[in-house]
């Protein structure tokens, strides 16, 4: 008797769940997102994991297509002035926070005025020096808040006033750095404003749930503007910076996105999930950063020449990452608009005529077997850097004779130490924010502070990317970020690891998906078979 009326029970329950599935109608999107996110806060984050769900979260005045190309977003249209300093945008009068409220120009002058605000403190600031004054604003220099080039001419009219003509500004302005922000809900929210049921977002999605280490969910914003057009009803992000578990997690369903994949399986993948793997071309580079403010690398080039030129990088991309990454001996990867990428002159050597000179560098630096360089390097969590710095090491220890001790920090951690410069030599990628060489070079200004890894200074390298911004001949101004670029090189500011190719696992449900040299795949724009 018990037992019947257990199933009859289970029977119902059964039945009711199925049944509010099916009339709820919900679609669940999961996705690997490598680390556990910094912050959501637009302003104080600067990594891949947080931009990845801010543009879920967010739209700017202008957006990303499925293709990576940019298309309208907040803003339904635009022109610029004929000497290409004044811009002007329509933003969509259907446009609506989380809260219902409308999304108006006031939106976008608080966020871009609190982005270059001394007191944000935000790394990131200097992506928006284009705009009139942003500059002197963001560097404390008795410049008012107020005189930041944007103005809300109504409701829904916003203008925009550059320094100069700045041929990427649209892309720029799809960068989380220019996303609107509720200025209600920041100033009432204060220090816990982007905490779930305070964050107010103007994207397709809002924060419902964050459970740190664990996931974050967010729920489909229905105030949004394009919410008809939104298939997927949830979207849950995990942090997932072990790859090999994340891969297991996708072969048992639990996940329809990977982050990632563990290059030690990329072979196995290709042969039995080659539906599944996404490997495509990826604007962005691998590289270490080496401590410039103190020894053993400051006032030092011939010892930055010799750790660089003992690396076989064609070994790390063919041998340890395996995913088609190209070896590098230049900072801006190939295939930037209107630029071409400029190389090390030791490119042009064979692997053992680099190690021969590897090894002069070496003693030229005061160094050899019998007093070997001891040094630290830093990498974030992830079991492909863990390959890729245990590869490093082992080169320079059998060509040079070095001894480099590994340390490995969480990705909050990591951020912390990188920003204090707490490190001897760092593991380091930078991704374009837009197709432009510009966004490449301008990290090592001296004057874009600790987003500038190895507090590199150099006055001509300063005065090129200064004359190359004000530059609107693209012939010229590509030539003066080539002497730029040369100049980065010539100093070994930086030891270059390969150009990034992009590897995900994408389940056969999911529909929409289109490989991009931006990496970027909105969850807004893709859908998802219920079915089984």
């Amino acid at each position: 008797m018990f037992k019947t009326i257990f199933f009859f029970i289970f029977f119902i329950v059964i039945n009711t769940y199925s049944y509010a599935v099916i009339t709820t109608g919900i679609t669940t999107l999961h996705r690997g997102n490598g680390a556990e996110p910094e912050t959501l806060d637009l302003h104080k984050s600067s990594g891949i994991p947080e931009a990845t769900i801010q543009r879920d979260l967010f739209e700017g005045l202008v957006t990303e297509s499925a293709t990576g190309e940019l298309i309208a977003g907040a803003a339904k249209t635009w022109q610029q002035s004929e000497d290409g300093t004044q811009w002007t945008f329509q933003l969509r009068k259907m446009g609506k926070w989380s809260d219902g409220s409308p999304v108006v120009a006031d939106d976008f002058v608080y966020a871009l005025q609190r982005a270059v605000n001394p007191t944000t403190a935000s790394e990131y600031a200097f992506i928006l020096w284009p705009i009139k004054n942003a500059k002197a604003i963001s560097n404390g220099e008795n410049k008012e808040i107020t005189s930041l080039g944007v103005k809300a001419i109504d409701d829904f009219t916003l203008a925009i006033t550059l320094e100069h003509p700045t041929p990427f500004l649209l892309g720029l302005l799809a960068h989380h750095m220019a996303y609107p922000l509720h200025r209600k809900s920041v100033e009432q929210g204060g220090k816990k404003w982007t905490r779930p049921n305070k964050l107010v977002s103007n994207g397709a999605y809002q924060l419902a749930e964050w459970i740190p280490q664990s996931q974050l969910k967010l729920i489909k914003n229905k105030y949004y503007h394009g919410a008809a057009n939104v298939s997927i009803d949830e979207v849950v992000y995990y942090p997932t910076e072990d790859q090999s578990a994340a891969m297991k997690r996708f072969r048992t369903g639990e996940l329809d996105i990977t982050e990632d994949v563990p290059s030690s399986q990329i072979a196995w993948i290709k042969k039995n999930l080659a539906k599944n793997f996404h490997n495509s071309p990826y604007i962005g580079t691998y590289y270490i950063a080496l401590n410039l403010q103190k020894p053993p690398f400051k006032d030092n080039i011939a010892l930055r020449k010799a750790l660089s030129l003992a690396i076989n990088r064609h070994i790390l991309t063919d041998k340890i990452t395996k995913g088609g990454e190209i070896p590098a001996m230049g900072w801006v990867p190939t295939g930037m608009n209107q630029y071409q990428s400029q190389s090390m002159p030791e490119a042009k050597l064979t692997q053992q005529e680099r190690i021969a000179l590897a090894k002069k560098y070496y003693q030229q630096a005061g160094y050899s077997k019998q007093k070997p360089l001891e040094v630290e390097l830093l990498y974030n969590t992830s079991e492909n850097h863990k390959k890729v710095a245990i590869a490093l090491t082992a080169m320079w220890k059998q060509v040079l004779g070095a001894k480099v001790k590994l340390r490995n920090e969480e990705w909050k951690v990591y951020l912390n130490s990188r920003s204090q410069r707490q490190f001897e030599l760092i593991r380091s990628g930078w991704i374009g924010d837009f197709n432009d060489a510009s966004n490449f070079l301008d990290l090592f200004r001296s004057d874009v502070g600790t987003m500038n890894p190895s507090a590199w200074k150099n006055t001509n390298y300063d005065h090129l990317m200064q004359q190359a911004e004000k530059e609107s001949d693209a012939t010229k101004r590509a030539k003066l970020m080539q002497k730029a670029e040369q100049i980065l090189l010539e100093d070994a500011v930086l030891i270059p690891i390969y150009h990034y190719t992009t590897q995900h696992l994408v389940s056969e449900k999911i529909m929409g998906w289109q490989d991009n040299v931006m990496d970027i795949h909105p969850s807004r724009l893709l859908k998802k078979h219920t079915k089984k």
